[in-house]
C-alpha cells in the first residue's frame, strides 16, 4: 500500500492536510506527527513513500530531517512545507535533498493529489519487457 507521512507541528494545518488527502485519496496509508524526533521513530517502523514536512519543527527541523531521511532512504520522496516562498529556502531545501517545495499559502488540492498520483504511478511502473536493448 502506498504510504504518506505528514510531519507538521501546526495541528490545524496537519489535520486539514491529512483530511484533504483522506477525502481525495482514501486508499492511502497516512501517518502523521508534529515532532521531528517522533518522525524518525515512525519512519524506522515503516518507510513511507512520500513525506510532507514543515521546514520548522520541534526536535529536528525539516531541513535536518530531510538530510537524514534522504541519507537513509534515498527513494523516499520529500516535500517541504513553508509559509515563506523564498528563493533561498527553496535552494536550501533542494540542497538538503527535498524533491518538492510547497508554499503553504498557495497549496492546491489538485496539485497535491496529482503529485502523489505521479509518485505512486512511477513507483508501480515495471520495465517494459518488450524493449530490446542493443549491446
Amino acid at each position: 500500500m502506498f504510504s504518506v507521512l505528514v510531519i507538521e507541528n501546526n495541528e490545524f494545518f496537519r489535520k486539514s492536510f491529512t483530511g484533504m488527502l483522506k477525502s481525495h485519496l482514501p486508499a492511502l496509508a497516512i501517518e502523521e506527527t508534529g515532532d521531528g524526533n517522533e518522525a524518525i521513530e515512525k519512519i524506522g517502523s515503516k518507510i513511507p513513500d512520500i513525506i510532507f514536512l514543515d521546514i520548522r519543527l520541534p526536535g529536528k527541523n525539516g531541513l535536518e530531517l530531510t538530510r537524514e531521511i534522504k541519507t537513509r532512504y534515498p527513494e523516499t520522496k520529500i516535500g517541504i512545507f513553508s509559509n515563506l516562498d523564498l528563493p533561498e529556502y527553496r535552494a536550501t531545501a533542494s540542497k538538503c535533498g527535498a524533491d518538492y517545495f510547497l508554499d503553504k499559502s498557495s497549496l492546491c488540492c489538485a496539485e497535491i493529489v496529482a503529485l502523489i498520483e505521479g509518485c505512486r504511478s512511477a513507483k508501480n511502473q515495471e520495465p517494459d519487457a518488450s524493449i530490446i536493448y542493443d549491446r
